[in-house]
């Protein structure tokens, strides 16, 4: 259990202190509203959170100068709040209101201009902006790099995030060799429970699990899954984050029911949680959905598949790549289902998305193809299954170690086309 509670009691008690002996605009109050905000946003009650953090935002506004720092903090903690709410532009808009005060009032490689410059690369990067994304982190870099020891753990983190859109952008060797960085800092500077390493695990998981290293991959999420387990409490969305990844690589070694037994422990707890239109829900619904495909339960795969892509439709911009998932696998489902005219629909925007967002050889593109290809030999026409396919294992090929099993799959595909023309 995580201590978020005993400091939200502390920093309640100094709240009721401070409303009982200080005008209602003081700016002690904004800073208990502020503790609070803090306490309640890691706890995960982002709304709970918010309010809190507007609070302090109003008395702020009120009673300091324009471009006060402490109004940049409030300003900061507000984006925070709504890019863990998956309101993804709103967070862009405080975030960018708590860079300009920033640019203008400290030295350019000051700590708390690499902060904004973090926030607002995580931004990006959750809208499936991937370059805007790295520009942002690099600049944070860039300055960590001037004013940090080199085992200091804020480098890690820019390390870290780096390597997240490396691996988001298909570049798992790259994004491996920014998070061989950040574990040299943590392991000398963090306890070994610390909620740090616990992301830095998933992360790493992450690689190894798009790169079809199942057992490395599932080695590191149960790190991560512990760590959580002993210092989060037992509902905090980060260890549904856990539970969904575990399940993620035991679907793929083909265990269904221990895949769906961690994907329904993380939907528990995110409705629990979360907004009822927040993307982390989507992303359980399309989870639970992948097993009752796999296990040929095509009906209810399609219910969960059709809850995702309502979220993502509400949240998130309209060539977002977690859009292109849920269309990808509505599409899959179709195909299974036999009504191959839908299934190509749902596939073919599902490619379109990758084709705008993502680099011309990311393997989510080739899973589109090999989608299309799919659908195209269940209807019988041969060439263009094969003209599909093949650009798939094109990129699978480049992108991917040669043992994966997206290559042998693919092969497989067109091995069966070509005995049918």
């Amino acid at each position: 259990m995580g201590e978020y509670p005993k400091a939200l009691s502390f920093f309640e008690q100094a709240l009721e202190i401070r409303q009982n002996n200080l005008l209602s605009n003081h700016p002690d109050l904004a800073n208990s509203y502020n503790n609070i905000g803090w306490a309640y946003d890691n706890m995960g009650q982002y709304s709970k959170a918010l309010l809190f953090y507007e609070q302090a935002l109003e008395i702020r506004q009120k009673t300091l100068p324009l471009n006060d720092p402490d109004l940049a903090a409030s300003y900061n903690n507000i984006g925070v709040v709504y890019d863990n709410m998956g309101e993804y532009l709103k967070a862009l808009s405080y975030y960018e209101k708590a860079l300009e005060i920033c640019q203008k009032t400290l030295p350019s490689n000051h700590p708390d201009l690499a902060a904004s410059y973090s926030n607002i690369g995580l931004v990006y990067y959750n809208m499936g902006e991937y370059s805007e994304a790295l520009s942002y982190y690099e600049k944070d870099l860039e300055i960590q790099q001037t004013t940090l020891p080199t085992n200091y753990p804020d480098l890690a983190a820019s390390y870290n995030n780096i390597g997240l859109v490396y691996n988001s952008m298909g570049e798992y060797s790259t994004a491996l060799s920014y998070y061989e960085k950040d574990l040299e800092i943590y392991q000398k500077t963090l306890p070994s429970n610390h909620p740090s390493l616990a992301a830095f695990y998933n992360n790493i998981g992450l690689v190894y699990y798009n790169m079809g290293e199942y057992l490395k991959a599932l080695s590191y999420y149960e790190k991560a899954l512990e760590i959580c387990q002993k210092t989060l409490p037992s509902n905090h969305p980060n260890i549904a984050t856990s539970y969904n990844n575990v399940g993620d690589v035991h679907s793929k070694m083909g265990e269904d029911s221990k895949a769906l037994s961690f994907y329904e422990k993380a939907l528990e707890i995110l409705q629990e949680t979360v907004p009822s239109n927040h993307p982390s829900l989507a992303i359980s619904c399309n989870n639970i959905g992948n097993v009752y495909n796999n296990m040929g339960e095509y009906p209810k795969a399609r219910s969960f598949y059709e809850q995702a892509l309502e979220i993502f439709q509400k949240t998130l911009s309209s060539n977002h790549p977690d859009l292109a998932t849920s269309y990808n696998n509505i599409g899959n489902v179709y195909n299974n289902m036999g009504e191959y005219s839908k299934a190509l629909s749902f596939c073919e925007q599902a490619l379109e998305i990758r084709q705008k967002t993502l680099s011309s050889d990311h393997p989510d593109l080739a899973t589109s193809y090999s989608s299309i290809g799919n659908v195209y030999k269940n209807m019988g026409e041969y060439v263009k299954a094969l003209s599909y396919y093949n650009r798939a294992l094109d990129i699978f090929q480049y992108a991917l170690p040669p043992t994966h099993l997206h290559i042998k799959n693919v092969k497989e595909s067109i091995d069966i086309v070509k005995m049918n023309l």
